[in-house]
């Protein structure tokens, strides 16, 4: 990890992302969505500045290593102590195995960024989903209503092998219930008793 302010704990980064995926699978709330994708696009931008601080970073340990090789250069070219070129050496090599943890950590942070991109995508995916199954309901809930108003008749929609359903009678308050055996009947017969309860 980088020190300072740019501290990045990829620990609690990977604990979200499997806490996000697993509310994914249970829950499928719009609000809660629009919620999780706010939070999710705050992290983001946190770890788009902190792959722009890892940049930075790299780009002076960079700077420090090519010092440090000129450096070398110019007290080899100039026959300095060999005291003095093992510890420029020795130098170099803190500074490459520092470059090296940091390419490591930006590539962890990458694979989070894209990770995290990958999960916002599948939220939307969700969030569009569950509303165009809210709407279909809503349109359905409607239509029902409308047909109620029309035929006074109320079908039961939960049980597929049978025709059934109720006749309401506002006027009398009165609910009754119908059912039909399609096995005993054809389904000119049933749609004409549907008809007879609605003149009647």
């Amino acid at each position: 990890m980088v020190d300072g302010s740019n501290n990045v704990d990829v620990e609690k980064l990977i604990s979200f992302s499997k806490d996000l995926v697993q509310f994914l699978k249970e829950d499928k709330d719009v609000s809660f969505l629009n919620q999780c994708k706010e939070q999710f696009n705050a992290l983001q931008s946190h770890c788009q500045s902190e792959y722009q601080a890892l940049q930075n970073s790299i780009q002076d340990y960079q700077g420090k290593i090519n010092a440090c090789k000129q450096r070398t250069t110019e007290a080899q070219s100039e026959a300095a102590a060999e005291a003095e070129i093992d510890k420029l050496q020795k130098e170099l090599e803190q500074e490459i195995q520092r470059e090296q943890l940091l390419r490591e950590e930006l590539r962890v942070i990458t694979d989070e960024i894209n990770d995290l991109d990958r999960q916002r995508d599948s939220i939307e995916k969700q969030r569009k989903l569950l509303k165009k199954i809210e709407q279909d309901q809503l349109r359905a809930e409607m239509k029902l209503s409308l047909y109620a108003s029309v035929t006074s008749i109320i079908p039961d929609l939960d049980d597929q092998s049978k025709i059934s359903g109720h006749i309401v009678e506002r006027d009398k308050k009165v609910v009754e219930n119908f059912e039909f055996d399609s096995s005993n009947q054809t389904a000119f017969d049933t749609c004409n008793n549907i008809w007879k309860m609605i003149n009647l």
